[in-house]
């Protein structure tokens, strides 16, 4: 981090880099990539290394898979944080007190999550040793993104707390998310 990589005249800047004094830096420990632009100078960007991979922090906002659910918790394995795929899997709880900010006391589990469902949540305490991630559904913009009915049918949110089978018209409870753009992940 900090080497000089070239002149800002040969190259423009891209990500993992900055240009200063006519001459392009990289801002991150990571491999040198240059791409070739139509419109003349190549790109230096730096990419990080594998290993420096990305992990979840806490207050990031991630998207995870419902593996299982009980009474008391739902488990679930971290796939994004943000919009960034991960490399390697990170299991997460989300505790019933979680899941929402108001009448805690009345959420049930199977209620707000199933087994399958894309849910958008907050980091709130890292792992332990078991790499477990405590996470929370609490503000209106986290919960089931996206989730499958009976029939294999992708459910329509039809409230803040029920999901509908546009095929059977079913409904089911969830904790929906108000979803807001940027995190859709098709």
């Amino acid at each position: 981090s900090g080497e000089r990589l070239c002149s800002a005249e040969e190259a423009t800047a891209g990500s993992g880099t900055y240009t200063r004094h006519g001459f392009i830096f990289s801002s991150l420990a990571g491999c040198l990539e240059k791409r070739s632009e139509d419109s003349g100078l190549p790109v230096v960007s730096v990419v990080r290394d594998a290993e420096s991979q990305l992990l979840p922090d806490v207050g990031a906002v991630v998207t995870c898979k419902v593996c299982s659910i009980n009474s008391r918790f739902a488990k679930v394995h971290i796939l994004y944080v943000g919009s960034t795929p991960l490399k390697s899997t990170f299991r997460g709880t989300i505790r019933r007190e979680d899941i929402r900010a108001t009448e805690k006391d009345k959420v049930e589990v199977y209620k707000s999550f199933r087994p399958g469902d894309i849910v958008l949540a907050k980091v709130i305490s890292l792992g332990d040793a078991q790499s477990n991630y405590l996470l929370s559904t609490a503000e209106n913009e986290l919960g089931v993104v996206v989730a499958r009915s009976e029939a294999g049918v992708q459910m329509v949110p039809i409230s803040w707390c029920e999901m509908q089978c546009p095929r059977t018209h079913t409904k089911d409870f969830r904790k929906v998310a108000r979803v807001q753009p940027q995190f859709l992940q098709t």
